[in-house]
């Protein structure tokens, strides 16, 4: 979401956030240990290698509209991160995606060799606790709120859950039934989005109401983008994506253009930004930001 001197507040303030979150990241450093420096580079070398950092920005914006400075869910908003990019270095890994290139270059089992891929995304997710439960402000009730939040949204019932789902129909020469596609993204793409606006609505003391409503936006801003990624695989160049184009259909995995046709999931799109903005409207507050970016969700060619 660009900003300038033409520039909407909203997205003067997403591009503030940007700034901000890419900041205190380029300042973690996880070991003094000379001889695990080899960990920490596999691990900066995923972590930094840019990206559109919609979950930290959401949880950010998220706080803002209830109250709080951004600056504030910094540590969570990272620990988000931090498991976002775990998930994304096993997802490319040869027993998964198999993917050679993200972000336009080299992933991080061909950089760095498959054991220590795995041990780099193994070890962000000790360091987001880390983040939460020691640089996290907030009181204890709301710190371990975070820690549950990010718990749940990832393990069995979240993004690992819904990547052994995806794993199952990937491949088995059938159409996925819509049902059980709308499963594997509620739990693999859409939890962690989801997360991290209740996480951001939380730490600022949004009531359970506010954090509810925030929650079923993020919902279904997690579905659009999910169906927008199956679009652009089916669409753009390698060129275009920074990783391996038209991947989806090769390896038979469960899209919504597979199931539904190009045209049907773009309507499916709509329909996910129509039922995010719904939600929007039981928010007591300036949700413009929200609004813009389930639109850029919706639009992003990459």
């Amino acid at each position: 979401m660009a900003s300038g001197a033409s520039g909407t507040q909203s997205q003067i303030r997403w591009e503030g956030h940007r700034r901000a979150f890419e900041e205190y990241l380029h300042g973690l450093r996880f070991t003094e240990e000379e001889r695990l420096v080899g960990l920490e580079e596999a691990m900066r070398y995923s972590m930094l290698a840019g990206g559109k950092r919609v979950r930290p920005a959401l949880c950010m914006e998220t706080a803002w509209i209830f109250g709080a400075d951004p600056s504030h869910v910094l540590p969570s908003a990272a620990a988000i991160e931090l498991i976002h990019t775990y998930s994304l270095i096993h997802d490319d890994l040869p027993a998964m995606d198999d993917d050679d290139y993200r972000r336009g270059r080299p992933t991080a089992h061909k950089k760095f060799g498959e054991a220590m891929a795995i041990l780099a995304g193994d070890a962000f997710f000790g360091e987001a606790l880390t983040l939460i439960t020691v640089h996290q402000k907030g009181s204890p009730e709301q710190v371990l709120e975070v820690v549950r939040e990010l718990a749940d949204s990832t393990g069995v019932n979240g993004m690992v859950g819904g990547q052994v789902m995806d794993m199952d129909q990937t491949g088995v020469g059938e159409v996925t039934d819509p049902e059980t596609l709308y499963m594997i993204h509620k739990y693999k793409t859409g939890a962690l989005i989801k997360s991290s606006a209740r996480i951001g609505a939380l730490l600022a003391g949004a009531s359970r109401e506010e954090q509810a409503a925030v929650s079923e936006y993020a919902s279904e801003l997690g579905l659009c983008f999910q169906i927008v990624d199956d679009v652009l695989n089916a669409t753009s160049t390698s060129e275009e994506l920074g990783k391996s184009a038209g991947s989806d259909a090769e390896q038979g995995k469960a899209t919504f253009v597979g199931v539904f046709g190009l045209d049907g999931a773009k309507w499916e799109a709509d329909g996910a930004v129509k039922r995010a903005l719904a939600a929007l409207s039981r928010v007591d507050g300036d949700t413009s930001g929200l609004q813009e970016l389930a639109y850029f969700v919706r639009h992003r060619e990459s």
